[in-house]
């Protein structure tokens, strides 16, 4: 089997290659790391490839083989990870200048399941700075490029970990959802995005935007391999205080029961607010066509209405920045990352200043004056206050709907991957990629977006959302879903 056979490969299939003895870890490494090398200049998936430590971590997967030991379901499968979450002696720079350089004392609990069940680590791909970004534009290291298109963007903020699927640079990666950045990117590029449950997934080492909306999860070419990828890295954490301690529901089983294609007594609902709400006509064209693939395969389809839903982003951008201006007032210039001014005649006031003036970039500066601003004396219950009973009322309109329905569906995105440059002088519009996806971050349920057809060339994504804790409804649709529609190969790069 040739390298590039390899890289095509789904997570499954490599387990099972290297569980068979038929290839082994080092081999799969290489096969992507020579990818990597061969691409991603043109990709600008990665941020940092770790080539020592995966060679290294592959080898000790073949050692334990040989040897005799049992491995986990993805042992030997290489993995590229967000550079959100920290990894011990690995850069990690969540895509600013304020961190360049930082190596991490410790891994996050993510990246410590992924090295316990043998998965291979990459390297660090690259986001948004800080997560705050809907296209990857917005990294202090250059813009990630749509492997479908490299003059598009590849979604954000999590652009890095979608792209590098797509590319085959990687069959498995992690990402972050806060308002849309694992399932948003999942649809522009044609690959599965899954945002667990608020909870569901340890939020230990992963460097804060917003607290109460950040959500870890898997991102996969296919459902099985994403559900895979999320029974390995869920989970009760007791060092994450918001840890639900809970097991992760059964998401491996349901993935494999809904590529049976029988969603016989299951019963979803259309987001009606969500029916032609800015979306382009090719988008609502393949959702359209994937509704009716579900009606086929004995899904009972019905219409919800979710009136607060409208309300979502308008409140999303008035907490997520509040929490951020909170999180990020640690980056200071003193305690660790980039220090600027330190010439021994200026203030530590000075310092901190020129610190962030250099560090942060405009997307980030933006959003920590909005929410200042928002939490600021006399202003709090105006914004923040009025922000959060809109996100009470859009928990109580998905509580209602989920009395009616097993599952909500809608399509991901508005539009297909825009070009590279065409919204960063209007922040609104590049808000609005995440105009469908926000409300179950504030609500703290699972949402996942599966690829269901192409606009343009281009491909649009299919998301289906769960209530809290039930993770495994998700994984079922998607899976039956892309039992009819198949997965998406981008042209060859």
């Amino acid at each position: 089997m040739t390298q590039t056979d390899l890289t095509r490969l789904t997570a499954t299939e490599i387990a099972g290659l290297v569980a068979s003895g038929e290839t082994s870890a080092v081999e799969v490494t290489r096969a992507h790391l020579d990818r990597i090398a061969a691409v991603d200049d043109r990709v600008n998936a990665f941020l940092h490839v770790d080539a020592e430590g995966a060679l290294a971590a592959a080898g000790e997967v073949d050692a334990r083989r040989a040897a005799g030991e049992q491995l986990g379901p993805l042992a030997g499968v290489p993995v590229a990870v967000k550079d959100v979450l920290t990894t011990k002696g690995v850069p990690t720079t969540v895509g600013s200048r304020i961190l360049e350089g930082w190596r991490p004392p410790y891994d996050s609990t993510i990246v410590q399941r992924l090295r316990a069940a043998g998965t291979v680590m990459l390297g660090k791909t690259n986001m948004d700075e800080f997560a705050m970004g809907s296209s990857t534009e917005y990294s202090a290291y250059g813009p990630t490029h749509n492997p479908w298109d490299l003059s598009r963007i590849p979604g954000g903020s999590g652009g890095g970990s979608a792209a590098a699927l797509a590319a085959y640079e990687a069959p498995l990666a992690i990402g972050s959802d806060t308002g849309g950045s694992i399932r948003q990117p999942g649809a522009v590029t044609g690959t599965v995005g899954a945002k667990p449950t608020y909870g569901g997934t340890s939020r230990y080492g992963l460097v804060a935007f917003s607290s109460s909306l950040d959500t870890p999860g898997p991102c996969a070419r296919n459902v099985l391999d994403a559900a895979l990828l999320h029974e390995v890295i869920g989970g009760h954490d007791p060092r994450d205080s918001t840890s639900i301690p809970q097991p992760v529901p059964d998401v491996v089983a349901a993935a494999r029961l809904g590529a049976t294609g029988d969603l016989t007594g299951v019963k979803l609902g259309i987001v009606t607010e969500f029916v032609g709400e800015g979306a382009e006509p090719g988008v609502m064209a393949a959702f359209r066509e994937s509704v009716d693939a579900l009606t086929k395969l004995g899904a009972e389809i019905v219409e919800v209405s979710c009136p607060h839903f409208r309300y979502a982003l308008p409140a999303y951008y008035l907490i997520a920045p509040s929490e951020a201006s909170s999180n990020l007032a640690r980056f200071d210039g003193v305690r660790f990352g980039l220090r600027v001014g330190d010439d021994g005649n200026r203030s530590l006031e000075e310092v901190m200043s020129l610190t962030r003036e250099a560090g942060f970039g405009a997307e980030v500066k933006r959003r920590i004056m909005i929410g200042t601003y928002a939490l600021s004396s006399g202003y709090y219950d105006a914004y923040y206050g009025q922000a959060q009973k809109v996100r009470t009322l859009i928990t109580r309109d998905f509580t209602a709907a989920f009395e009616q329905v097993d599952a909500l569906i809608s399509p991901t995105t508005p539009f297909v991957a825009f070009p590279i440059g065409a919204r960063t002088a209007d922040p609104y519009q590049m808000y609005l990629a995440d105009l469908f996806t926000i409300p179950t971050n504030l609500y703290g349920g699972p949402g996942i977006s599966v690829p269901c057809g192409l606009s343009d060339g281009l491909p649009v994504g299919f998301q289906v959302m769960a209530p809290t804790m039930a993770d495994d409804r998700m994984y079922r649709v998607a899976a039956a879903l892309e039992s009819v529609v198949g997965t998406f190969t981008p042209p060859a790069l």
